[in-house]
């Protein structure tokens, strides 16, 4: 299997430590708000990832952090402890949602920065101790990157611009003002009611050093793959390069990887141009969170990808109609041997889902393939897609107490079926439920559809039923 690793900026023979064993690290999210379809992008690509290290016969073992003290928690927490947990608490959740809905595999490690205090303090004493960080006159706790000689060799940092002395406290700078970065920060105002009391003082760990100590701990120091957005190549990765082989004098990570951007209507996605999507936006406008798995396949990973609507729905099309196919063909074909080696041989390459995708529909317009080996080499493609291409029916959009009386599918070119009145009362029951916030009644409603052969996803105000 070959990946392209940013650290050498060439496709490299993948060579784990351990034969067959993975040590895999993924940077996880920010847990202030929502994750946008940009950073789903990037967790979909790592999913593919995984699926293909494990269909090839590795053993994975992966750990995702989740950021839950930062400077965007503390803004958003508004230094209030109570808002400052129960904010992070709940789009943490939410986060774990959006990735089930878009069958993306959840790591065996799912650590978080608060649970780690004690650890980020160790680690930057050591780190002072070797004299790679050292108190700045504001009470915080800064790395040298001077000290470092390697640094800036992940993102080809020029050195140049450099200045002796020049300090960063914010968690997030441009490549342009590169500087000596924060391990600890001091207390100040704006920290509200978050902070620790320890030996480097009262304050709060800097944002870069918490999956250095995260990944130490669940990994080793020295890990094979560390995947995540472009957008992280500097300053995140190329500091925790630094502090982590500062630390243990050994290589960090050797297999470097990074998704590219995604765009919107071919521009960067942004809240004040409007074109800032959550998983819960392509909810409401009727699509299934598959539809968009189905999109990311259609660009490779370190190409950008423009999402428009129109590819939105070019892609919801595409899967629909792969779900007709299969799930109009019946049981108990042969898997082939051949596009399985063409699926496979793509996916070796780089993980190129674009070639990959193109060899799965040339499987489905192949006449010389029967229905049935067509459907079982289409479940077999689907243990790395993880589309649900099995499923046959996606159906209605229910919007508060309205109810469509029928399942659509939207495979189907013919009449749709039915939903029977049991099944359509306990629906409307339910969502009433939901609207009074009895949520107890609302899960027990659920359970009774369920029995009934439905299933259903709930996103804000709106739910799509399945028949399973």
């Amino acid at each position: 299997m070959k990946l392209y690793n940013t650290l050498s900026k060439s496709i490299e023979e993948f060579s784990p430590i351990e034969e067959n064993h993975v040590k895999f690290y993924t940077c996880g999210p920010t847990v202030y708000d929502y994750a946008h379809i940009g950073n789903l992008r990037t967790f979909i690509f790592e999913d593919i990832l995984r699926r293909t290290l494990e269909y090839f016969g590795f053993r994975v073992k992966q750990v995702m952090n989740i950021t839950d003290i930062d400077d965007k928690t503390i803004a958003a927490g508004k230094g209030e402890k109570a808002a400052f947990e129960k904010l992070t608490r709940k789009f943490e959740a939410e986060f774990w949602q959006d990735l089930a809905k878009l069958n993306i595999e959840k790591p065996e490690e799912t650590p978080r920065a608060t649970e780690y205090i004690a650890s980020i303090v160790v680690f930057v004493k050591e780190l002072m101790k070797k004299d790679y960080a050292y108190k700045g006159d504001d009470g915080s706790i800064y790395f040298s990157i001077a000290k470092f000689t390697n640094y800036g060799k992940l993102s080809n940092l020029d050195k140049s611009g450099i200045q002796a002395g020049a300090r960063v406290s914010q968690d997030q700078y441009s490549k342009e003002n590169p500087a000596d970065f924060v391990l600890w920060k001091a207390w100040d105002k704006k920290d509200g009611e978050i902070y620790w009391e320890t030996e480097l003082g009262k304050g709060r760990p800097g944002w870069h050093i918490e999956c250095s100590a995260m990944s130490q701990d669940k990994l080793g120091p020295t890990i094979d793959i560390h995947a995540g957005g472009v957008d992280l190549i500097f300053p995140h990765h190329e500091n925790e390069i630094a502090q982590s082989e500062a630390r243990t004098g050994k290589k960090f990570v050797n297999y470097w990887l990074h998704a590219e951007h995604l765009l919107v209507d071919g521009k960067k996605m942004s809240k004040s141009l409007g074109n800032f999507y959550t998983l819960r936006d392509l909810v409401e406008k009727g699509y299934d969170p598959l539809d968009f798995r189905y999109l990311c396949f259609s660009a490779h990973w370190r190409d950008k990808l423009n999402f428009t609507w129109d590819s939105l729905e070019a892609a919801r099309n595409a899967l629909a109609r792969a779900r007709k196919i299969v799930s109009e063909s019946p049981d108990g074909g042969a898997v082939n041997d051949e596009y399985i080696a063409k699926f496979k041989e793509a996916l070796e390459n780089d993980l190129n889902s674009p070639r990959a995708l193109s060899a799965f529909w040339q499987m489905l317009r192949d006449e010389k393939l029967s229905s049935g080996e067509k459907k079982a080499t289409a479940l077999e493609i689907d243990k790395i897609f993880a589309l649900d291409l099995g499923k046959s029916n996606v159906i209605v959009r229910v919007k508060t107490l309205q109810v469509k009386a029928h399942i659509i599918n939207p495979a189907a070119t013919t009449s749709n079926e039915e939903i029977p009145a049991e099944v359509l009362k306990l629906i409307k029951d339910r969502q009433k439920a939901r609207s009074e916030k009895n949520f107890e009644l609302s899960d027990k409603l659920r359970e009774q559809i369920e029995s009934l052969g439905y299933s259903i996803e709930d996103s804000g105000e709106s739910t799509r039923v399945y028949k399973k």
